[in-house]
């Protein structure tokens, strides 16, 4: 078995120019600050694409990396309290692309699974479904939402084994389950970390083939 645990510096070294990254939790909830606290601070790579529920607040990391000028799109759901992207938005620096809450989760589920799309009726009649395709079932009208898939996963858990199974506590699984489905490579920060076979597999959230790179922290790390 390869050895998946590395350091943070090392595994955002994945994180090329130009990549698509999808970032996890919901505001502080489940959110990797090491892992994207090391992509600030280590890795220089720009123009980049970042997939958040909210991309945060100004106490967590994410939003210096907004404000660092390496983002050149962003794709959210809310960013009422990350006002560098709110000021994006409005100047147009980056392009900043906002969807309903369940239909980014559902896109990005859409890209794990490896699905064409997603049809929903959410933001059907509003700004929402402008340049979206809309179909006709059984005379109601959705809207086609494509899929989201990304480069580099940044996700957190409570607990990993040496294999990468993961235990995500709570509302921390959030974003996290489903990210870790849609990248080329996934980066799992976890506050606790087991030998193989300590989980319970009816308590892994996230089975280890999907997980590429284990990075420790915490006491129980």
């Amino acid at each position: 078995m390869n050895n998946k645990v590395i350091s943070a510096e090392e595994a955002v070294k994945k994180v090329k120019d130009g990549d698509t990254v999808m970032v996890g939790g919901f505001l502080a909830g489940g959110f990797p600050e090491e892992l994207v606290r090391a992509l600030v601070d280590t890795n220089s790579a720009s123009n980049l694409t970042i997939i958040s529920n909210d991309t945060g607040t100004p106490e967590l990391s994410i939003y210096n990396l907004v404000k660092s000028g390496r983002v050149k799109r962003i794709f959210a759901s809310y960013i009422g309290s990350n006002p560098e992207t709110g000021r994006l938005l409005m100047t147009k620096e980056a392009e900043v692309q906002l969807f309903p809450q369940g239909t980014l989760a559902e896109k990005i589920r859409a890209g794990g699974a490896g699905l064409g799309g997603i049809l929903t009726p959410v933001g059907v009649g509003t700004i929402v479904e402008e340049g979206k395709k809309k179909i006709k079932i059984d005379e109601r009208e959705y809207l086609l939402e494509l899929p989201l898939k990304a480069d580099v996963a940044l996700i957190r858990a409570h607990k990993a084994d040496e294999a990468g199974n993961l235990v995500i506590n709570g509302s921390s699984r959030n974003f996290n389950m489903v990210m870790a489905t849609a990248a080329e490579y996934v980066v799992a920060q976890t506050d606790e970390f087991v030998k193989t076979g300590e989980i319970d597999p009816n308590h892994v959230n996230v089975p280890g083939i999907f997980v590429d790179a284990i990075v420790k922290v915490g006491e129980n790390a």
